[in-house]
């Protein structure tokens, strides 16, 4: 049986939630956490499926574990795991394959691992997968990721989310708060409420997010609670305006866009056109005009000529957001989009990409001046850079400072100054201040 287990993770910070889960319950069983270079027994990768990379990406991850120890076991897990075990199978090297209702079940397989000429899966149809159980990272002590949500409903026609995770489930909010508890754990912070689609959380329990927000806010004994991804149609008023209202909940919020053009909306398959979105943002806005907004862009969807691109360009461009996350748009087998015509060349994708990501550049700045000479609430992080440290502020601004061990893991009122060369703010924190009304 193996002893010492490592781990990669592949995709978003769901991947690293459960990651760093699926670590504990090997721990529980007695194995020892070695480094990825250091020759495990045992290696654990958590595939993503968001881009067509996935299979190149995981070849790569396992080439490189058995760099490091050519008789290592080899268990892939996570969405690509879901969506294409028999292809995983063929990869040389990999001995099991874990889908999406069995990737918490490692523990169970240990005293089966072999290697074999072909790998073994374990893999439920996605329809079959019923069960939620939540993850949360640990490790960072600062800030916690913690999984509320998984799965799910709304198959836009770019996306394999719903074929990798299955429907929309959590818990219920008496047995989240519990597990937020836990998570909660003596010197966290911060925790990141996270989920495949965040806003549809209680679907399955006659509950709402906004029911969850209220009783974390309540409950929860944390410095910060923040939302990460949301979508438009799930954020409404009441979720806002508690959020303004909130001590713990900060001014942060990010909301998918993936277009700024109507057409390519409905072609998408989104649950909203750009009038609501719209409206979401300048409601955020009139309530906390400090907020941080990022958006998700995709770029060169089947059907975006240069007009619908320039149309979402000069949106976004007169939008009161604060950054932007750009993703080309990528192919993928099992999806409506697959099949649609107008492809957009790829190295034009590429041009667009560039072009908002700029545009996002110019976005952040301008958001990071607007507060300089403000005084923001900084928590700051533990990692010694060349005698500097740096935090985040309750409205996602990124801050350095000269590093003071008393301040690590600690959320302290500092005033914020201009920028340094790579565009993170100057802080001078101020321990004793009292904090302004910004």
């Amino acid at each position: 049986m193996a002893q010492r287990v490592a781990f990669y993770t592949l995709g978003c910070k769901l991947n690293f939630a459960e990651t760093s889960t699926i670590s504990r319950q090997l721990l529980d069983a007695g194995l020892e956490k070695a480094e990825f270079t250091d020759g495990a027994d045992l290696y654990v990768i958590n595939t993503c499926s968001v881009t067509d990379q996935a299979d190149k990406k995981c070849r790569k991850v396992v080439q490189e574990a058995l760099r490091f120890n050519p008789n290592a076991y080899i268990v892939i897990v996570g969405c690509y795991a879901q969506l294409k075990p028999q292809e995983i199978a063929e990869i040389p090297g990999v001995d099991m394959v874990l889908g999406a209702a069995e990737k918490f079940n490692l523990t169970a397989h240990l005293s089966s691992l072999a290697k074999e000429s072909k790998a073994r899966i374990h893999q439920s149809q996605v329809k079959e997968v019923y069960d939620f159980v939540p993850a949360f990272s640990r490790g960072d002590r600062t800030r916690t990721f913690l999984k509320v949500q998984d799965g799910c409903d709304y198959f836009c026609s770019f996306c394999t989310i719903p074929l990798a995770r299955g429907k929309s489930r959590s818990a219920n909010v008496p047995d989240t708060i519990r597990y937020v508890m836990d998570a909660a754990a003596p010197g966290v912070r911060e925790i990141i409420l996270s989920g495949v689609n965040l806003g549809d959380f209680g679907i399955n329990h006659d509950a709402s997010f906004f029911d969850l927000v209220k009783e974390l806010d309540r409950q929860v004994p944390v410095d910060r609670f923040r939302i990460s991804s949301i979508e438009p149609n799930l954020l409404d008023d009441r979720i806002i305006e508690h959020v303004a209202a909130s001590r713990k909940f900060v001014p942060h919020f990010h909301i998918p866009l993936q277009s700024g053009n109507d057409d390519l909306l409905k072609r998408m398959r989104r649950r909203y056109d750009r009038a609501l979105y719209t409206d979401r943002i300048l409601s955020i806005k009139e309530l906390m005009p400090h907020a941080c907004i990022g958006v998700d862009v995709i770029v060169g969807f089947p059907g975006e000529d240069e007009a619908r691109f320039l149309d979402t360009y000069q949106y976004l461009n007169e939008l009161p957001i604060s950054y932007l996350h750009v993703f080309p748009y990528s192919e993928r087998v099992n999806t409506t989009a697959f099949k649609m015509k107008e492809a957009v060349p790829r190295q034009l994708r590429m041009q667009r990409s560039e072009m908002l990501r700029i545009l996002s550049e110019k976005k952040r700045h301008a958001f990071y001046l607007e507060h300089a000479g403000t005084t923001r609430a900084v928590l700051f992080e533990a990692e010694n850079k060349n005698g500097m440290m740096e935090g985040f502020t309750d409205n996602y601004i990124k801050v350095r400072v000269p590093y003071d061990p008393l301040q690590v893991n600690e959320v302290v009122p500092t005033e914020l100054g201009g920028p340094h060369a790579d565009g993170v703010l100057q802080g001078m924190p101020m321990p004793f201040a009292m904090m302004r009304n910004n």
